[in-house]
């Protein structure tokens, strides 16, 4: 049975498919098991659930919550961001529809201040600033959560960088807004109080967000999770497309040790698709089915 539960929608936040293209081609590949896991959004859960039911596939109810976590041994004591999954939680439940709807509101003023201070930039390099007509603009493209990449993929549209990296580094990087913090302990509180489980995202990826972020060594990785995260979480993410193999195995000793749920994904977010490509095994699924 080929499982993924971790993958991205257009619908719900920063995916390349609707939701009705990941199930035909879940459908397609015999994906058996999926979540949709969108960022910091769940408003688009129940439809998931029904296509799941449409073309027979196991459904266990997904989002991906990022956390801002300091430690004071590590980057200067400086915060890192961190992603967490939450799975199986009820859809409904208030205090978590309320807090991701504040987050979505505060994603949309930091959008807005981010090209403020774009605008600052563009105007030192004598060029056109963004208007209100820009930004709702760059709103029109946007299907599941407002982030930089919209804008930086609208500055690509207008010529002024050739490529969404260049705009990232141009400009998104030094014009950069902080997200709505979110810590470990509420996104636990806000996961569990709703019946769900939390589970640490991608742990040592190297390119995403991840404990990386205060050390390449696995070691001292799990180390940290001891020190910091055992109150609040419920598992680890051990299979991921850019996790090694050393890894997968590293943090899946590390789970069984602490009597962890593991869990594995792709991460897929369609470009390319990487849905059910990963190996991983059916008693995963069934920690939750």
């Amino acid at each position: 049975m080929k499982i993924d539960l971790h993958v991205h929608s257009k619908d719900g936040s920063d995916g390349k498919m609707t939701l009705e293209e990941i199930f035909a081609e879940a459908g397609t590949r015999n994906i058996g098991v999926i979540s949709i896991t969108d960022h910091d959004s769940i408003h688009c859960q129940g439809f998931a659930k029904r296509l799941a039911d449409k073309y027979g596939i196991a459904y266990i109810y997904g989002v991906e919550l990022n956390v801002t976590l300091t430690h004071p041994g590590y980057n200067n004591s400086r915060p890192i961001s961190l992603d967490f999954l939450g799975y199986q939680y009820d859809i409904h439940y208030q205090p978590l529809v309320d807090k991701l709807a504040e987050i979505r509101e505060y994603r949309q003023a930091r959008a807005e201040k981010i090209l403020k201070n774009i605008n600052r930039e563009l105007t030192k390099e004598g060029l056109k600033e963004f208007t209100h007509e820009d930004l709702e603009e760059i709103q029109g493209t946007v299907d599941g959560s407002f982030g930089r990449p919209h804008i930086a993929n609208y500055m690509v549209k207008k010529g002024i960088v050739t490529s969404r990296q260049e705009a990232f580094d141009r400009y998104l990087v030094k014009c950069n807004v902080p997200k709505m913090p979110l810590s470990l302990s509420e996104a636990s509180e806000l996961v569990h109080g709703a019946g769900g489980k939390l589970i640490l995202a991608h742990p040592n990826d190297p390119n995403g967000t991840s404990l990386v972020a205060f050390t390449h060594n696995i070691d001292e990785q799990q180390k940290i999770i001891k020190e910091t995260m055992l109150p609040y979480i419920d598992g680890v993410e051990c299979w991921h497309s850019r996790h090694d193999k050393d890894t997968t195995e590293s943090y899946l000793a590390f789970a069984n040790e602490l009597g962890l749920l593991v869990t594995g994904g792709s991460d897929c977010h369609q470009q390319p698709i990487l849905m059910g490509t990963l190996d991983i095994p059916d008693y995963v699924a069934r920690q939750f089915i």
